[in-house]
C-alpha cells in the first residue's frame, strides 16, 4: 500500500454494557451475620459507583436466606436521592408472596426470578416444580406490569448440573422460547455450577441473541478466579452486553464441586470491557473505595 494510500481498515465499535453488581449473591452464603449498617454502607456506597443495576437483597423466607432477612431494613437506610446515582434496585423473589411484598417498596425497580433448567435444582432452590415456576413467573409478570416494574429471569444451571439430568444445548432454546411467549424480556444466562466451557457460552449467545430481539440477554457466570476471562469474552463476541459480577469475586454457588469457583470479579469486568472500548459509566475511586469496603463486610 502507497504511503499516501487511505487505509480503509475498519474501525472498533464502541459498545455499551450493562453491568450488574451482585452483592446479594456474595453475601447470601455467609453463616455469619452482616450487621444490617454494614450492608446498608455497603450498599448505599455500590450505589455512588455507576453500576446500571445493584441485585442487592431478596424477599423470600427468612429461613431459607436468613442472612438477608433485613432487606426491608437496609432498603429504609438507602440514600437513593443521590444525583449522581443512575443505578436501579433488583431484589429476588421465588413466589408471588415474595413478589408482592417486594412490590411493596417503589425503590425496587427490577425482580429477579431465578428458573432452572434442572427439576432437581428448582426443587431445592425454591421447593416449586419448573412448572409450577412457570405459573410463578406468569403471575409474577402480571404483577410487574400492574407495577411498571421489570422481572428478569436467571436461567440457572443453564449449562448443565452436577445432578446427572439429561442436558443439551437446545434445552436453553426450549426454555427460552415458552420464557418468550410468557413475555419476558431480560433473560440471564447463569452457569451456576461453573463448568460451562467458552465454546458453550459462544454458542448459546450467538444463537439466542438474533433468534430473539425483543429480550435482553445477560451472563451471571462463575469460574475459577484464572477462567473467568475465556467466558466473558465469549458471551461479549457472541452479542450480550448485560454481565453480572461481585466484587473480588465473593460468593457464587455452594454446589459447585470445586470450591474456587465464584462470582466473577467485578474489577475484572471493569478492567476487561475497558481494553476492549466498551462504554461504562464506572467512577474509578468511588470502585477502589468498595472494593476496600468488601474486604470489611466479606471478612476476606
Amino acid at each position: 500500500m502507497a504511503a499516501d494510500q487511505p487505509n480503509h481498515a475498519p474501525k472498533a465499535v464502541s459498545r455499551a454494557v450493562k453491568l450488574v453488581e451482585c452483592p446479594r449473591d456474595a453475601m447470601q452464603g455467609i453463616e455469619r451475620p452482616i450487621p444490617t449498617d454494614l450492608k446498608t454502607r455497603y450498599i448505599n456506597l455500590l450505589l455512588q459507583v455507576g453500576f446500571d443495576t445493584l441485585d442487592f437483597g431478596s424477599f423470600v423466607s427468612p429461613k431459607a436466606i436468613p442472612q438477608l432477612a433485613d432487606t426491608p431494613e437496609v432498603i429504609e437506610g438507602l440514600d437513593l436521592a443521590e444525583a449522581h446515582s443512575r443505578t436501579s434496585l433488583l431484589a429476588i423473589v421465588a413466589n408471588k408472596k415474595g413478589a408482592e411484598k417486594a412490590l411493596e417498596y417503589e425503590e425496587v425497580e427490577y425482580l429477579g426470578f431465578p428458573f432452572s433448567l434442572s427439576e432437581t435444582f428448582q426443587q431445592r432452590n425454591t421447593n416449586r416444580s419448573q412448572n409450577q415456576a412457570l405459573d410463578d413467573i406468569r403471575e409474577i409478570l402480571f404483577l410487574c406490569k400492574k407495577h411498571e416494574k421489570q422481572l428478569v429471569v436467571y436461567l440457572s444451571m443453564g449449562f448443565g448440573n452436577p445432578y446427572g439430568e439429561p442436558y443439551h444445548p437446545e434445552l436453553l432454546e426450549q426454555w427460552t422460547s415458552k420464557l418468550d411467549r410468557l413475555g419476558v424480556r431480560i433473560l440471564s444466562l447463569a452457569d451456576t455450577v461453573g463448568i460451562a466451557s467458552p465454546e458453550a457460552v459462544a454458542a448459546a449467545f450467538r444463537t439466542l441473541v438474533p433468534a430473539y430481539p425483543a429480550i435482553e440477554f445477560g451472563a451471571h457466570l462463575h469460574a475459577r478466579p484464572d477462567a473467568w476471562r475465556e467466558k466473558v469474552e465469549a458471551a461479549y463476541e457472541a452479542g450480550c452486553h448485560r454481565f453480572d459480577g461481585a466484587l473480588r469475586g465473593f460468593g457464587g454457588c455452594p454446589f459447585a464441586e470445586d470450591t474456587l469457583v465464584g462470582n466473577v470479579a467485578t474489577e475484572n469486568l471493569v478492567a476487561f470491557f475497558k481494553s476492549k472500548g466498551a462504554k461504562l459509566s464506572i467512577d474509578a475511586k468511588k470502585l477502589e473505595a468498595a472494593q476496600d469496603l468488601a474486604l470489611e463486610v466479606f471478612g476476606g
